[in-house]
């Protein structure tokens, strides 16, 4: 299972998410799953995490500062098995990159498991600053994917 986490400059939510997911694919021992991050736009390539990022992620115990900015790539579509937004427009910008309707049908919110049709975003924290909130929403989805996903493979 390739999963691929989407925001839209890839130095903050996405990099929680790949973080997160990480850290509960190794507590629940499940070593057959990759994820990545990415970002809509390409002003961060190459670029770490954001510090407050960084920051809330050591304090949940996760480790992202080797994660680098990149920008999602039309082979992504083809390439990953799920492709999860941090929000709507992130999600609109990533369909309109697809070719196919077997890639539109791999492109859904990160909240979508767990408050399924609500189209719940996860905020984009690099102005507001409230990294917290948006790591709580990360953690919650990411509990559902897992659980959801991983329970129909």
């Amino acid at each position: 299972m390739k999963i691929l986490m989407v925001c839209l400059g890839n130095i903050c939510r996405s990099p929680l998410a790949e973080g997160v997911m990480k850290k509960l694919l190794d507590e629940s021992n499940i070593v057959d799953w990759e994820v990545d991050s990415a970002g809509i736009g390409n002003w961060h390539n190459g670029d770490v995490p954001d510090p407050r990022a960084i920051a809330i992620a050591k304090r949940h115990g996760i480790d992202i500062t080797g994660q680098r900015a990149r920008q999602i790539s039309r082979a992504d579509f083809d390439s990953f098995d799920y492709i999860f937004t941090m929000d709507l427009q992130n999600y609109k910008d990533a369909i309109a990159l697809t070719k196919n309707e077997i890639q539109k049908s791999r492109i859904h919110l990160l909240m979508d498991y767990a408050h399924p049709d609500q189209k719940i975003e996860v905020p984009d924290p690099y102005y507001s600053n409230l990294f917290e909130q948006s790591y709580q929403l990360i953690l919650e989805g990411c509990q559902a994917i897992l659980f959801n996903v991983y329970k129909s493979t």
